[in-house]
């Protein structure tokens, strides 16, 4: 059974994160995954920037929209994703980095009193490996990944399910990067902050959000000023 926190002091907010394209720049590893599966296949790799395009809902739709890019048969998805997640649970950290700035935000934030939790529609398995292997894992003290629930992202029930394991706030945030981030933070009527350095796909002024950001060291300074509102 998940572990509830339960009514901690001097909380200011809880603060719920997407991983992918928000906190880490994970792009290299998914696209190694996915070129290993094509490989497997004997299809030619596809260039980094085009499976850029192709993150943002879970690495089934992932491999979803490169099959269809690549023109391959559908009724092949769930082995060549079965595959896909192979390949990436066996380097999932090669070349993954935290965006500039995260580090320090995280610290502030967690001094300031927030909680932190983690909503991503990554398999929560390979989510937990990165926050460990980039040394981020001690900031959250929940990770709800893609599978973690029988529902994902835009649907809001995994966002709140998040925030309900964290405990109460007065305030409660949700940070992503993505058009689905947005959406689920609509459909939860959580106030949204967008990283507009991530993986989005449309333009800042057509994603619906409360806040943007182009540098995480601004963030704590965000929320701070969101918490007094």
């Amino acid at each position: 059974m998940r572990q509830v926190l339960k009514g901690k002091q001097n909380v200011t907010a809880a603060v719920v994160f997407d991983l992918d394209g928000t906190l880490v720049d994970s792009v290299g590893d998914l696209a190694a995954a996915a070129n290993k599966t094509l490989n497997g296949v004997g299809h030619d790799p596809v260039p980094v920037d085009v499976i850029r395009g192709f993150v943002g809902n879970g690495l089934p739709k992932l491999v979803e929209r490169l099959m269809r890019h690549c023109d391959l048969p559908m009724d092949r998805h769930t082995e060549l994703t079965q595959q896909t997640l192979k390949h990436y649970n066996a380097a999932v950290s090669a070349t993954t980095m935290p965006y500039p700035g995260v580090l320090e935000a995280l610290e502030t934030l967690k001094q300031m009193g927030c909680v932190l939790g983690i909503c991503t529609n990554k398999p929560e398995a390979p989510a937990r490996h990165v926050l460990e292997a980039l040394n981020l894992s001690r900031f959250f003290d929940v990770v709800f990944g893609g599978d973690t629930l029988p529902i994902r992202k835009p649907d809001p029930g995994h966002l709140l399910e998040s925030f309900k394991a964290l405990g109460t706030s007065d305030t409660r945030l949700y940070v992503g990067d993505s058009e689905v981030d947005a959406e689920t933070a609509v459909n939860a009527k959580i106030p949204f902050l967008l990283f507009t350095e991530g993986y989005r796909k449309t333009p800042v002024a057509n994603i619906p959000h409360t806040v943007a950001y182009s540098a995480s060291e601004t963030l704590p300074t965000l929320v701070a000023k969101l918490i007094q509102n």
